[in-house]
């Protein structure tokens, strides 16, 4: 892909597509998201999750959200998967799902990379895949290889290409995010790659 295309799909300018349309592509080929239907539906997302591949670090408020990564020592902490979804467990329970143990690592393991990697335990294994030792240096995560890369590995590794054949794009979504947030945005992103591609 050159760079008036890469620029074309993800609607980003040319400064911003010269910069990534090689990482991208680089991953892409590492990753196997070489079905174009795959690969749409893939840069529409990091699209998304980087605000138009502006961002690798996720923007801090804190929110409420955010505040919830960081684990609170005067509350429970679940010994279990289980027992994280007890009630009493509730504040708790996102940090302990990211891997949040140590006091920082809420705005340490902030989302970092394309798509946005959240915590502790997924620094962790991304890193562990990558070659690289996130949970000492999660900003590697912001470089544009390192970015890239991570979007590719969590493609990977999270399934993705079956939803993307079942034509499940709402599904990519929610295993993205837990949710359906931005969804608007993703689709037109989605379309917009689909029409640059094809051309």
């Amino acid at each position: 892909m050159d760079v008036a295309t890469f620029a074309r799909a993800t609607g980003c300018s040319n400064a911003t597509a010269l910069r990534w349309v090689g990482p991208v592509s680089l991953a892409a080929v590492e990753f196997g998201i070489l079905n174009p239907r795959h690969f749409t539906m893939w840069l529409a997302n990091i699209g998304h999750e980087s605000g138009g591949f502006r961002h690798t670090r996720e923007l801090w408020g804190p929110t409420p959200q955010q505040l919830r990564y960081e684990r609170d020592f005067e509350q429970p902490w679940p010994a279990t998967a289980e027992q994280a979804r007890e009630k009493a467990f509730a504040r708790n329970r996102l940090a302990w799902l990211l891997g949040n143990t140590e006091p920082g690592d809420g705005r340490r393991f902030a989302g970092h990379g394309l798509i946005q990697v959240t915590g502790r335990t997924n620094h962790m294994r991304c890193g562990s895949a990558l070659g690289l030792d996130l949970a000492a240096q999660p900003e590697l995560l912001e470089l544009e290889a390192p970015a890239a890369r991570s979007a590719g590995w969590f493609w990977r590794i999270h399934g993705m290409a079956a939803l993307a054949d079942a034509g499940d794009f709402a599904g990519i979504v929610r295993r993205i995010n837990g949710g359906n947030n931005g969804l608007d945005d993703r689709i037109a992103r989605w379309e917009r790659a689909e029409r640059a591609l094809a051309n």
